[in-house]
């Protein structure tokens, strides 16, 4: 790493190739390895503990958060940053017997960056992939795009098990149908579904559980949580190991609660600001000056023993802003999408108003009626959206997106 970094009082002489040679350098996942039964993780690049793993051992790898498609300042080229971490997987001394790709594999559900996740991962030197997906995977025809590339033998929005040598696996999907306000949501279906699917196993069995949405509430206000998340891991309680992977958050956190350890895994894309530390959750666009930070040389820490976790995410090059779609030419009253809020929040227009939303985020956002009153389609950086309220009331909406964002639009007379 000293190669490539070199920090002077003055200023950080980091070009791109050398950025993204030391991001390949730290890894934009995690390794793990699994011995007697109890899964350890690692950074990329450092040496397996072979009195962990074991002859009869076996390792996985986890990346999360591609977002394939996206190109704002924070990153303006996730291709390279998710093949970088593809080609650290295949420099590996030891071969992982698979991969797992804990959601939003792409930022907008395309076919074309479905195409090119695929294009990539074709060259991991993997025997299997499992994914599940994320919110922004399923943005479009409800997930079936996703479901027909990734979810096939699934069940339901795409939930599954398996087991690989002596370990239990399970998959959820908590990124259906989010509610205002609220947070990930398994719902009962899959959770009548994951209690029998672990009734008949042994308490010694172990488990790893992967899902987007972290399982446990990180930070409700930006809905980093899963509403039913407690009842999923209560039907968990009663075995001696358990792993619980996420994304989402594209940071690395940690928690262990009795026999149940949490992990939440670094975006391969862009970072986001830790919880509370912004006005929103959203794409962090970062100074050079704090790149060592972000390439986890302070971030990187130990969890249940000796495992180590890595810590990757950096901007790139900043990317031309998006031109406005074109407008509806009435006149119209304004709503501003910025800092993951609607601006004004609580409005009042006359009947017969149409009001625009405009998304200035760098992520993707919607605008959607509480009953169903009007719906937008997804909104990319600086599109916008219009309804005209003909009929007085009261008017309540959210982005299904982000369910923690919600808006008001009152109607007189």
């Amino acid at each position: 790493m000293p190669e490539k970094i070199k920090l002077n009082a003055g200023s950080d002489n980091i070009d791109r190739r050398g950025f993204l040679e030391c991001m390949a350098w730290a890894g934009a996942g995690l390794v793990w390895t699994v011995g007697g039964g109890v899964p350890g993780s690692r950074a990329f690049g450092q040496e397996i503990n072979n009195q962990t793993a074991g002859r009869s051992g076996f390792g996985f790898v986890q990346i999360s958060d591609s977002h394939i498609g996206f190109n704002k300042a924070a990153n303006n080229d996730v291709t390279a940053t998710l093949q970088l971490a593809i080609d650290k997987i295949n420099a590996l001394d030891e071969r992982p017997d698979f991969l797992i790709h804990t959601g939003d594999l792409s930022h907008l559900s395309k076919p074309g960056e479905f195409d090119t996740l695929d294009q990539i991962l074709r060259s991991c030197k993997v025997k299997q992939s499992f994914f599940v997906p994320g919110e922004h995977d399923v943005l479009t025809g409800n997930g079936q795009l996703y479901l027909e590339r990734y979810g096939k033998n699934t069940k339901g929005s795409g939930w599954y098990s398996f087991e690989h040598r002596g370990v239990h696996f399970v998959g959820l999907v908590n990124v259906v149908d989010l509610k205002a306000g609220g947070l990930g949501s398994l719902g009962s279906d899959q959770l009548n579904w994951l209690e029998k699917d672990l009734a008949g196993l042994s308490s010694s069995m172990p488990l790893v559980v992967f899902a987007h949405i972290p399982l446990w509430t990180i930070y409700p206000e930006w809905g980093w949580g899963t509403d039913d998340g407690a009842k999923a891991l209560s039907y968990m309680r009663r075995f001696g190991s358990v792993t619980v992977l996420n994304g989402h958050i594209h940071q690395t956190m940690q928690k262990v609660e009795g026999n149940v350890s949490f992990h939440t895994a670094m975006s391969t894309a862009f970072p986001q600001p830790k919880p509370g530390m912004a006005p929103s959750p959203g794409p962090m666009k970062v100074p050079s000056g704090q790149l060592r930070e972000l390439l986890g040389v302070t971030d990187v820490n130990y969890v249940a023993g000796r495992n180590l976790l890595a810590v990757v995410d950096s901007n790139l090059a900043a990317n031309p802003a998006r031109k406005p779609s074109n407008q509806d030419a009435r006149p119209t009253a304004q709503v501003k999408i910025d800092n993951f809020s609607f601006t004004p929040k609580l409005l009042s227009v006359k009947a017969g108003t149409a009001v625009t939303w405009t998304n200035g985020d760098d992520v993707p956002h919607n605008v959607v009626g509480t009953k169903k009153e009007f719906s937008s389609p997804v909104l990319d950086t600086d599109q916008t959206f219009s309804f005209a309220f003909r009929n007085p009331g009261s008017y309540k909406y959210y982005c299904k997106l982000h369910p923690m964002m919600t808006g008001t639009i009152i109607v007189t007379g």
